[in-house]
């Protein structure tokens, strides 16, 4: 089975590996699907080793466009200072190492499923305030969790575009699951400073 958000991911990385294209271009050809593909994308990189510095516009992008999925929009928009941001050399060719491996994952446990979840109006603005949160505690500068808040992303975009409600419902626990882990690992930083002391007694 292939599913068609790995079908569409590799023509963008395909058109992205011919030419330099901006977040704008790919969001102007994939209109209201761009939403979840253009996020998939975006998310991907952070799963793997991938050069510094993608955070902030990735994250960046990925923060406004879930925003607008919550609140209801089906056409996205970007401010021109992301729109017009163009993929970084190299990222092409690091993405589609990689592609396959996620794809076969994903292949295995997507499908069409639970309709009445993945087809209702408000599921669409649930995805967009999970993916919301997630991508502000990618965006967050606490240390070794950048893998995470990723995954959850990448599970709730890709049942977004595949209509999986069984995985939409998988995605809200992992990000139930995830703001505990990044509460405990806040609260635990927090009582760092005053611990430190006591440990060294």
């Amino acid at each position: 089975m292939h599913l068609k958000f790995s079908q569409d991911i590799k023509f963008l990385l395909q058109r992205l590996g011919q030419q330099p294209l901006s977040l704008g271009d790919v969001l102007a050809e994939t209109s209201e699907r761009g939403f979840s593909l253009v996020i998939v994308l975006l998310v991907l990189p952070f799963l793997f080793p991938v050069p510094p510095g993608l955070t902030g516009p990735f994250g960046g992008a990925c923060l406004i466009l879930s925003i607008q999925m919550a609140l209801g929009r089906r056409s996205p928009w970007l401010p021109k200072k992301i729109a017009t941001y163009k993929f970084p050399r190299g990222f092409t060719q690091i993405i589609l190492s990689h592609l396959q491996k996620v794809t076969k994952i994903l292949e295995k446990i997507t499908r069409p499923r639970l309709a009445k979840i993945a087809e209702n109006p408000f599921t669409w603005r649930l995805n967009g305030l999970c993916i919301s949160w997630l991508a502000i505690l990618l965006i967050l500068p606490i240390p070794l969790t950048n893998p995470i808040p990723p995954v959850g992303i990448l599970l709730l975009a890709v049942a977004t575009i595949e209509s999986d409600g069984l995985l939409m419902c998988v995605g809200y626990v992992f990000t139930v699951l995830t703001s505990f882990l990044f509460g405990f690992i806040i609260y635990a930083l927090w009582m760092a400073p005053s611990l430190l002391p006591q440990v060294f007694q």
